[in-house]
């Protein structure tokens, strides 16, 4: 016997299973123990490093206290004897009433704590009107890229930016630069610096059949061609009608929301150079264009921007209301699941077997042959469901076509759940067309199959199993998140056709799935503060989704205070602002004061030599334990590899974008490889840094933001403003000597024939004067 007379059972019995467990004894501790997250133990004995799991601080001001406590503490433990202690303490006849209550009452209250769980996890995507005051005026030179189709459009682009301030110019891409270098050669052709990148190419027609659409490719290698070439503009991505959120038309193109997800991946990556995306209606007037202009001079930060016609509006995550009840009326017909014999998909599978789904229709790429297809198959035969497992590829239109006319005549499909996919992890410098055609196949073409395959079928359900990279982002998965991307607008397409649709946009399960069979990607998962959902919550959550309006919904579990930090790290998110705990972190983070180019430049200017180094070695060893997880920078040994310490083409990019923002230095892709321990790229960093001049331009700095306060504390009157002009015009031209190109004149050619009106105007947008 495991108990003891005075013992807590519970306790003693997992006090002895764990016992039994460290001497070596068979313990399988999950028939007992709920599923949750793993804490990694350390290798060494010694590291001195806290493991322990913390005990979390629960906010218990709405929490019931003294006999409600007590209550409602006998109801969670079914305690019908305490219960009737609390209640009626002298009427034993009582317990009857209260023993035919208390299971109700039980189960009431884990419903109403399941739901409280649950408005925690779920989030939508929503357009908001911007709140600032649009300003259409652009500065420099402005490269307008399209596709030779779209000349005609690109021509009148390059006008309009003209015509509010740009020096734009056309580069029309060939039909064959579908590569990087082919990309980088014709941007090559284009003399003198560039300011800003204006993609057109995903405007372009181009057949929504194929893996990858041409436009993706192509804007795939003008952002790796625009690395391969140094060129530090930020490059800004225009798509039409790509998720719904213009005023004149629903989703006719979801094929473009792929770009939307490869974009805020970019953002993530390869923050110094990506401008963000910009969605418009089909045409364009005056104000349009004002409107699509100031959305390119990235107002505020804001990086996910439409042109609805009349304003400008800005994306935000929300939390999302309530889902519906779990429906009650059973799933008669054929439920088809894709991926069917997975991890994800066999739970699904159950899910609906307990719900009365008669026939289960479970599709795989190697159908009956997956491991563990017919323990799942018995499974679902013994909860009473007619079971078919079939060997398919959805990416395959005629082989799912004649999979969908062999459904059996007396059930037809009624429900189609896509939860196919794979994972192909890696930065977008590394990324090819294979490569996403890999990911996209399974889950974007065959979503586009089951979609045009079923949309005459009388469905009641056809749901999309989405991912949080596609609605976020997440580095290192630019195909995974474009994939899901899709899948969204997908959804938002069909809902507004009046066909039924539900893409939910799942974290990770606690049961397993994709992210999970990488060590890697489950480990940068669990440090970002995004935990594995319960299995039984997440299906909760999906009965919800079903029986709700919303076509699209996010369920994850966030936790916001550690997800922020990393997510901005290195480039503000106003994305997240619409969550409050999001955007509690962002605040806190911000007084934080941790380390950025000016304070850098203003601590060295004041330091020896010596001193400088050390500051730039604490710095990246600093860096580099935040992108490891580690809690201090002694786990970076100075001369040790980077890649001994587990540094991968990924958090490489990580370290690498850090160091940028915190030096204000643009750093090469490969410099953490290039310098491959910390002593050497401390050394490098330095290098640049100081002997760069960024140190020594900190008193310019300082005199720059002396004259932003004054300009915002006095208002003159008309002759000095003049005066003011004047000599401000005059500081721009002599800088501009040295970087205007031999064809143009720049900032201060623009400003010479300005009237001191739009020369306050540029003073405000350029150092933020309101």
């Amino acid at each position: 016997s495991t108990l003891r007379r005075g013992d807590d059972d519970p306790t003693r019995l997992l006090t002895n299973l764990a016992t039994a467990h460290t001497v070596g004894l068979p313990v399988d501790l999950t028939r007992v123990l709920p599923e949750t997250d793993t804490v990694d133990l350390p290798t060494y004995a010694f590291d001195r490093s806290r493991y322990w799991p913390r005990t979390r601080t629960v906010d218990t001001a709405d929490a019931p206290t003294g006999a409600d406590a007590a209550f409602w503490a006998a109801v969670d433990n079914e305690d019908l004897a305490a219960l009737a202690d609390l209640t009626a303490p002298d009427a034993t006849e009582s317990l009857d009433r209260l023993g035919a209550a208390l299971p109700l009452l039980a189960d009431w209250r884990r419903r109403q704590r399941d739901r409280s769980t649950l408005d925690d996890l779920r989030y939508r995507a929503v357009w908001q009107p911007y709140a600032g005051v649009p300003v259409a005026f652009l500065t420099g030179v402005w490269w307008v890229v399209a596709d030779p189709d779209g000349a005609a459009e690109a021509e009148t682009a390059v006008a309009e930016l003209t015509r509010r301030g740009a020096d734009a110019r056309l580069v029309l891409l060939p039909e064959d630069a579908t590569d990087r270098a082919a990309v980088a050669a014709r941007l090559g052709a284009a003399a003198g610096p560039v300011d800003g990148v204006l993609s057109l190419l995903a405007l372009a027609d181009a057949p929504v059949d194929a893996p990858v659409p041409p436009f993706l490719t192509r804007s795939l290698a003008l952002l790796q061609a625009l690395g391969d070439l140094d060129v530090p503009a930020p490059l800004w991505c225009v798509t039409r009608g790509a998720a719904g959120t213009t005023r004149d038309g629903g989703v006719d193109r979801p094929e473009q929301a792929l770009l939307w997800g490869l974009g805020r991946v970019a953002a993530l990556e390869h923050p110094e150079r990506w401008g963000g995306l910009v969605d418009v209606p089909a045409t364009l007037d005056d104000h349009g264009w004002d409107l699509l202009c100031a959305a390119l001079s990235g107002p505020d930060g804001e990086d996910q921007l439409a042109v609805d016609g009349v304003t400008l509006l800005v994306r935000r995550l929300v939390r999302a209301p309530g889902g519906g009840t779990d429906p009650a009326d059973g799933h008669p017909g054929t439920t088809l699941v894709t991926g069917g014999t997975g991890a994800l998909g066999g739970q699904v599978a159950r899910w609906f077997a307990d719900r009365g789904a008669a026939h289960l229709l479970l599709v795989s790429r190697r159908g009956a042959d997956a491991p563990g297809a017919a323990d799942l198959v018995r499974d679902l035969t013994d909860r009473g469901a007619r079971v078919t497992v079939a060997a398919c590829d959805v990416a395959d239109r005629a082989a799912l076509a004649k999979l969908l006319d062999d459904v059996p005549a007396d059930a037809p499909l009624t429900t189609v759940v896509h939860a196919a996919g794979i994972l192909d992890d890696g930065v977008l410098d590394g990324l090819t067309a294979d490569r996403i055609a890999d990911v996209l196949r399974p889950k974007a073409l065959g979503a586009l199959h089951l979609h045009e395959l079923t949309a005459e079928k009388d469905l009641r359900a056809f749901v999309l199993f989405s991912a949080l990279p596609g609605q976020l982002g997440a580095a290192g998965q630019g195909s995974y998140a474009a994939a899901n991307a899709y899948l969204d607008a997908l959804a938002e397409q069909r809902h507004r056709r009046g066909l039924p649709a539900t893409s939910v946009a799942w974290g990770p399960w606690a049961t397993g799935g994709m992210a999970d069979a990488d060590p890697t990607v489950a480990e940068r998962r669990r440090r970002s503060g995004v935990a594995r959902l319960d299995t039984g919550l997440a299906l909760t959550a999906l009965a919800g989704c079903l029986t709700g309006r919303e076509p699209i919904t996010v369920v994850a579990a966030v936790d916001w205070a550690r997800y922020v930090p990393g997510f901005t790290a290195v480039r503000p998110s106003p994305l997240l602002t619409g969550i409050p705990e999001a955007r509690r972190a962002a605040a806190e983070r911000a007084e934080d004061g941790g380390p950025t180019a000016e304070s850098l430049a203003a601590q060295l200017a004041g330091q020896t030599d010596a001193e400088r180094r050390r500051t730039l070695l604490d710095l990246v060893r600093g860096q580099a334990a935040a992108v490891l997880g580690h809690a201090s920078d002694a786990a970076v040994e100075p001369d040790r590899a980077f890649r001994e310490l587990g540094f991968d083409s990924l958090t490489a990019v990580e370290l690498r974008n850090r160091l940028t923002a915190a030096t204000g230095v643009r750093l090469p892709a490969t410099v953490v490889f290039d310098y491959p321990t910390a002593a050497l790229l401390a050394e490098y960093v330095r290098a640049a840094v100081v002997d760069g001049g960024v140190a020594a331009a900190t008193p310019v700095f300082g005199e720059l933001e002396r004259l932003e306060a004054a300009l915002a504390g006095a208002a003159p009157d008309r002759g000095a403003r003049l005066r003011i002009t004047e000599r401000l015009r005059t500081l721009l031209a002599s800088l501009n000597e040295v970087d205007a190109p031999a064809d143009g004149d720049g900032v201060a050619g623009k400003l010479q024939d300005a009237t001191p009106d739009e020369v306050f105007d540029f003073i405000d947008r350029e150092l933020g004067v309101s």
